[in-house]
């Protein structure tokens, strides 16, 4: 379980295909801090478990079905990442809860300054419109925002610029693709609502 407050961005060493998966090497600092194997890491918002680290280095196994349903097929050596470690008991919830399991992959259609602030509308795939609700909580690359308007499968979302400064945002632009992750709750009312209308 995370929160969507992205603690570093890393920088992608090598993502290569291996046997059995593909191996995400990536360069960070915060997220080695008290690591262990097996530990859950958000990589841009998708959780990946910790299968080998060094003093400046983690690497994650890739499964095709991870690469299919994310934008990772688009990763190369060099690019950010967000990175979020796992939720500790006793620690702060600054976000919403967040499960690292993408829901599938939007495209940025547009990303501009207004005055101090920056506008983002995403394209999310279609259908998933039903989950977002203005006011209501998204994940965008691991990163928690409110919405700030609907239409259709389409939303927009306001960035402060230390969101810009400190998450991979920085570096994306109009064609871009995010991962999403919609919000649990309103997953889990449509499982409900449905059921009961059976």
């Amino acid at each position: 379980m995370f929160t969507g407050i992205v603690e570093e961005t890393g920088k992608v060493a090598a993502f290569t295909q291996g046997g059995d998966s593909w191996k995400l090497q990536i360069a960070a600092e915060v997220a080695l801090k008290d690591i262990a194997l097996g530990d859950s890491i958000a990589v841009n918002g998708c959780c990946l478990t910790v299968t080998q680290f060094d003093t400046r280095h983690v690497w994650f196994d890739v499964l095709e079905e991870t690469r299919r349903l994310t934008h990772f097929s688009t990763l190369s050596a060099g690019a950010s990442v967000n990175l979020e470690r796992a939720l500790r008991f006793g620690g702060k919830i600054g976000g919403h809860f967040v499960t690292g399991h993408v829901d599938g992959q939007g495209v940025i259609e547009i990303f501009e300054a207004r005055g101090a602030d920056y506008y983002l509308r995403v394209k999310a795939p279609a259908g998933q419109g039903r989950y977002l609700i203005h006011k209501g909580s998204i994940t965008i690359d691991g990163i928690s925002l409110t919405v700030a308007e609907v239409d259709g499968d389409a939303f927009a979302v306001w960035i402060i610029p230390t969101t810009l400064q400190v998450t991979n945002l920085r570096e994306k632009q109009v064609g871009s693709p995010v991962n999403l992750e919609f919000d649990l709750l309103g997953k889990y009312v449509e499982k409900l609502a449905v059921a009961h209308r059976s």
